[in-house]
């Protein structure tokens, strides 16, 4: 038994993954693996909260799965300038720890879960406080306001849990490990999935009881990760005495993960305005549009998991001076996007109405999610495009143009296609909402690409200078 328990720990604990030597392909992969299940998991416990509160709310099941979904753009644009900061310290990390600098790595660490912490509070506040009347600017029905509200402030009760996690796990991901994150979902996860079905189905809480299930599943796995840094035994070891911000590591961290965050809170504001146009067809279109955004979610978070890989892969290769590891990644991760965007998407649409029957059986809800599925599915390969190409821009520290690109070409033509043509009243459905989507993916994709051509040329031949 002890010789068990010696492999298992030793398992879990095994060096992180060496990205700049060994072949790119399979080591992309066994990265990204990790991140796709978590990803998934992830979103079958969100599921979980959803498909609980749409079948066991009683009358009001439709405008309680209409709550849920409603706030989730607006959590986004609260939170995305906060995640994107996680963003620019994984690769911060993931650069110090392929240049070998540990000290640097130590710092970084330590300035990225503080940053961590005093952002967490801020953004808390500001979703509790004001839930309500933003809310209210979306134009949410009556039969809906109160208890997206209701959800919205106890999630932003535990943001610090939220951050702390989503921070911690960006520095595991940064050193190659993405096992342990997924471990540690995996326990909170089913926490969560348990106390949906006490809460709501028992106790009859409705929206109130999946809002704490969330919370409390959040707060487990940011324990767990913090407490794996704080047992780490190398550069990312987390000293909570050391706690502070490094001002030279801050700078990195910010240079990169402000311009991603703004671009995520920039970019959430068309999926705001996609939203409130949603929420003017009514709750029932409402409850469709929220089932079917969380089904996509499964394709999307595999297709970001190749993102991470490619951003994580040239951010370590970068900093070891290794010009043609970089370009492989891209391309090799350009091809698994598209391969994994286009695959699960076609089987997800292929399946809908038996899928969207999992959160509520209402044939008109399940019309309204098709009507989305239709289009947004077969085409979400170009959104994982779009996004590799804007990781590889990251990951070798430019990080302004890829947010200018994705905010020009994805951001404001929605806002504009929404003002425009949705605005005129014989276009003015939701299938010519939806179409939005994939014309500002492939335009975005296509700049990028333009970019990246110009960019990678001038950063690359830097390094392979200081090499000679």
């Amino acid at each position: 038994m002890k010789n068990i328990l010696t492999a298992l720990r030793n398992r879990l604990t095994r060096p992180s993954m060496d990205m700049t030597n060994g072949p790119m392909l399979k080591n992309v992969l066994l990265f990204a693996w990790p991140l796709i299940l978590t990803g998934i998991l992830q979103l079958l416990f969100n599921a979980a909260d959803m498909i609980v509160v749409g079948q066991y709310s009683g009358a009001q099941a439709p405008q309680a799965l209409a709550a849920v979904g409603s706030t989730s753009s607006l959590i986004n644009l609260l939170v995305n300038v906060f995640m994107g900061l996680s963003i620019g310290a994984s690769v911060v990390v993931a650069q110090r720890w392929g240049a070998n600098d540990k000290a640097a790595v130590g710092r970084a660490v330590h300035t990225a879960i503080t940053v961590a912490l005093y952002s967490s509070l801020v953004v808390g506040a500001i979703g509790v406080f004001f839930a309500k009347p933003m809310l209210k600017l979306m134009g949410n029905p009556d039969d809906v306001i109160d208890l997206a509200a209701l959800y919205m402030r106890i999630y932003f009760l535990g943001m610090p849990a939220n951050l702390l996690y989503n921070f911690g796990a960006a520095v595991l991901r940064a050193v190659g490990d993405t096992r342990r994150p997924l471990y540690y979902l995996t326990i909170s996860g089913v926490v969560n999935v348990l106390l949906n079905l006490l809460l709501v189905i028992v106790f009859h809480m409705s929206v109130a009881g999946v809002a704490i299930a969330t919370v409390v599943s959040q707060t487990i796995s940011a324990v767990l990760v913090l407490l794996c840094l704080h047992r780490s035994h190398n550069a990312i070891h987390l000293d909570y005495r050391r706690l502070r911000i490094h001002p030279a590591e801050l700078k990195a961290i910010i240079r990169v993960g402000l311009p991603a965050g703004l671009q995520g809170s920039l970019f959430s504001i068309s999926n705001v305005l996609i939203q409130t146009s949603v929420n003017g067809f009514g709750s029932i279109a409402m409850a469709g549009n929220t089932a079917a955004s969380n089904l996509e979610g499964f394709v999307y978070t595999s297709m970001n998991a190749v993102y991470q890989a490619d951003m994580t892969f040239a951010s370590q290769n970068y900093g070891a001076g290794k010009p043609d590891r970089v370009r492989r990644v891209m391309w090799i991760c350009l091809g698994t996007v598209i391969a994994v965007g286009l695959s699960m998407g076609l089987l997800f649409r292929l399946f809908g109405s038996t899928l969207l029957s999992f959160y509520n059986k209402d044939p008109q809800v399940i019309e309204y999610g098709l009507m989305r599925m239709s289009i947004i599915l077969p085409t979400y390969f170009l959104c994982g495009m779009m996004d590799t190409m804007a990781g590889q821009m990251r990951g070798i520290g430019c990080s302004i143009l890829p947010m200018i690109v994705s905010l020009s070409g994805a951001c404001l033509l929605r806002i504009v296609w929404i003002l425009t043509v949705f605005a005129q009243p014989q276009w003015h459905t939701l299938t010519v909402l939806y179409i939005s989507y994939p014309i500002s993916w492939g335009v975005t994709f296509l700049i990028h690409l333009l970019c990246w051509t110009v960019v990678s040329k001038k950063a690359l031949k830097r390094i392979e200078k200081k090499k000679n």
